[in-house]
């Protein structure tokens, strides 16, 4: 797979998870989220991998349009993808996505940043 290939795959798996037909199927995002998945969210609150599977399951709308998505190869198997979503309750977003022997590119972490209205 071409560093391109890659790039692109990990921004539709990032785009993957903003779909809520994906978000309220908790085997979807789990298989899409490494083990030790922790997120800094938009409202201060620290997520685990099974707080934010459950979270997303019960509610999983999406604040806004996602736009700009900017993937930066930090590593042979890392991927720091930046983005923002639009919308009354914007933010700035970050994930870094790693690649593992197992079943491909999960996302390890994630943040996000309120932006002013």
């Amino acid at each position: 797979m071409s560093d391109t290939d890659d790039l692109e795959q990990v921004v539709r798996l990032e785009q993957a998870l903003l779909d809520p037909g994906v978000r309220s199927q908790p085997a979807v995002v789990e298989a899409l989220l490494h083990p030790d998945y922790r997120e800094f969210g938009a409202s201060g609150r620290v997520w685990d991998r099974d707080a934010i599977v459950a979270a997303l399951a019960q509610d999983p709308g999406v604040s806004g349009e996602a736009v700009g998505f900017t993937p930066v190869r930090l590593g042979d198997d890392v991927v720091l993808l930046t983005y923002e979503v639009l919308g009354e309750a914007g933010s700035l977003r970050s994930s870094v996505w790693v690649r593992g022997a197992g079943p491909g590119w999960r996302v390890r972490f994630h943040q996000g940043t309120r932006t002013p209205r």
